[in-house]
């Protein structure tokens, strides 16, 4: 079986962060592991608390994992602070992890934020040169790429500049009234644009999440970094369109729509 670490806050509802990712890696029939970077008190309708693990404490979590079951792929959410976002690269480096995707949360579906300010200098220099890709959607690309964002022309030239400066291949993410639900890979200077469907379910809480982890089972599995990014998205729409209706705010999806089991039966 494969493996995949995802490094990430957890979340209280179970709709995004560690929580998502484990479901997601389990669906994928990937063996999932994690590093926590931080507690959340949060839910559908926003966030509340955090409570940050300390560097140390991180440390001791990606050392236990990396000399023990070594994972095949990594997907990195959030992290909040630059001293935790240190912690991660040097422990990457250290062990030469593999097929990293980077997922630069630093704003809940909520609109909570959950980066700090410090933060972003030490994600843009320390973990997205070390990622085979980052994940952004609008407003993050828009801050990491230091420009606007209003158009597929701005998405291209937003992919391009992100993935020149840090060295990395980019998801930007469409969403956000721009462009439904198609997504540009921009990797080794050229562009391909994943057409998908909106879905009309306002629950869209970890999409994120999810997707930046789906992509890091599939690498983990062997797949090339398109075919990766295709399968994903086919998994979120099948996760969309279920049609989960949990919450008051933006709730969950369904992470397991595909799984079979005659466990899973609903008691007679």
């Amino acid at each position: 079986m494969k493996t995949a670490l995802s490094i990430a806050g957890s979340d209280s509802s179970g709709g995004a962060g560690i929580q998502a990712d484990i479901k997601t890696m389990s669906a994928h029939g990937v063996y999932a592991m994690s590093a926590i970077t931080a507690l959340t008190a949060q839910n559908t309708t926003g966030v509340t608390d955090i409570l940050d693990s300390t560097p140390a404490f991180l440390s001791a979590q990606l050392d236990a994992v990396f000399t023990d079951i070594f994972p095949d792929a990594v997907k990195i959410g959030m992290v909040s602070s630059s001293e935790l976002i240190s912690v991660i690269a040097q422990k990457l480096r250290q062990y030469g992890a593999q097929h990293i995707v980077v997922d630069p949360v630093m704003v809940a579906t909520s609109g909570s934020r959950l980066l700090q300010e410090n933060a972003v200098q030490a994600l843009k220099t320390e973990l997205l040169p070390l990622a085979e890709v980052a994940t952004p959607n609008i407003p993050e690309a828009e801050i990491l790429a230091e420009m606007p964002i209003s158009s597929p022309e701005d998405m291209e030239r937003a992919a391009e500049l992100i993935s020149r400066r840090y060295h990395c291949a980019v998801l930007c993410k469409g969403g956000h009234d721009l462009n439904d639900a198609n997504d540009l890979l921009w990797k080794d200077g050229t562009g391909h644009w994943f057409k998908g469907r909106r879905i009309n379910n306002p629950n869209t809480h970890g999409t994120g999440c999810t997707l930046s982890s789906a992509i890091a089972s599939n690498l983990a599995k062997g797949m090339d970094l398109e075919e990766a990014v295709r399968r994903a998205k086919d998994y979120i729409s099948g996760a969309l369109g279920a049609m989960l209706d949990l919450g008051r705010g933006r709730g969950p999806m369904n992470h397991l729509f595909d799984l079979k089991s005659e466990y899973m039966k609903e008691a007679e």
